[in-house]
């Protein structure tokens, strides 16, 4: 049977700019048929990563933002009732599964654990999905791929992957790029000017080193593309700051004053 036509099929490559070899190592682990865990910040790249992947595999991309209350059923698929009876409806997984698409369960350690283990066997040598409401069992696709990502640095005793889940997966290491090829990424995807792509950096890299100490998080690459686009749509350079990287990460009135002040340095200088 032919592969159905899908809206999931990404037609337009997106804009990635490798950190390292992790797109030739990407490669070989869809060649050999092994799930990939992507882990890092937020907004680091890593949803944009595997987007690129699916273009460069011409394959097609079924995502789920995972969530606490999200059910097996969510995943696999469910009976509805309609004007005819009953009829069966796959979930993302199990049309995944079918089609061969890469499936990716975004911040996958959002999801309970008694939901995930519904992946267990589709990610190890059986390569297969029960469907236990309807009696079937799916071999999956050779071109099928499954893959999840999360943030370590949320990670507790009550939000993390069990180890029989994680040691099912190869996994990369995702972080901020390096801030020469961070400002490359800003001033290429946006259109704004280099020298204030390297302003931009420069504020993030100081919200970063507060990780820890006022701050759950720094600032990320994503928010650094929203005040870059608002510089590039000719928005005052501080009040692009103030309201894209300062506003959105904190409520507190003395890390935001830090912030505000590092603004005024690196832009009113």
């Amino acid at each position: 049977m032919s592969e159905p036509s899908t809206p999931y099929r990404i037609t337009q490559a997106p804009f990635y700019q490798p950190q390292g070899n992790e797109v030739a190592l990407f490669e070989a682990a869809y060649q050999a048929k092994l799930p990939v865990m992507v882990k890092g910040p937020t907004g680091c790249g890593k949803s944009r990563f595997v987007e690129f992947m699916a273009f460069k595999l011409g394959r097609p991309l079924i995502t789920v933002a995972c969530n606490e209350d999200m059910t097996a059923s969510d995943l696999v698929g469910r009976y509805l009732l309609d004007a005819t009876g009953t009829r069966w409806l796959d979930g993302p997984l199990t049309t995944a599964a079918r089609m061969g698409a890469i499936c990716y369960l975004d911040e996958i350690v959002e999801a309970r654990q008694d939901t995930t283990v519904v992946i267990h066997p589709l990610t190890d040598h059986r390569r297969q999905l029960p469907l236990d409401k309807k009696g079937e069992l799916i071999q999956a696709h050779p071109d099928f791929q499954l893959v999840i990502s999360y943030n370590p640095g949320y990670q507790s005793l009550m939000k993390d992957l069990k180890q029989s889940t994680k040691q099912r997966f190869v996994g990369f290491d995702f972080d901020y790029p390096s801030p020469e090829l961070e400002a490359s990424i800003l001033a290429t995807e946006t259109g704004v000017n280099l020298a204030d792509a390297v302003r931009l950096v420069k504020v993030a890299t100081a919200a970063r080193a507060l990780k820890g100490h006022g701050l759950d998080e720094g600032i990320s690459t994503r928010l650094l593309v929203y005040a870059a686009t608002l510089i590039k749509a000719e928005v005052d350079p501080q009040d692009a700051c103030r309201m894209a990287l300062v506003r959105p990460i904190t409520d507190d009135a003395d890390i935001r004053a830090t912030l505000d002040h590092a603004i005024e340095a690196v832009f009113g200088a």
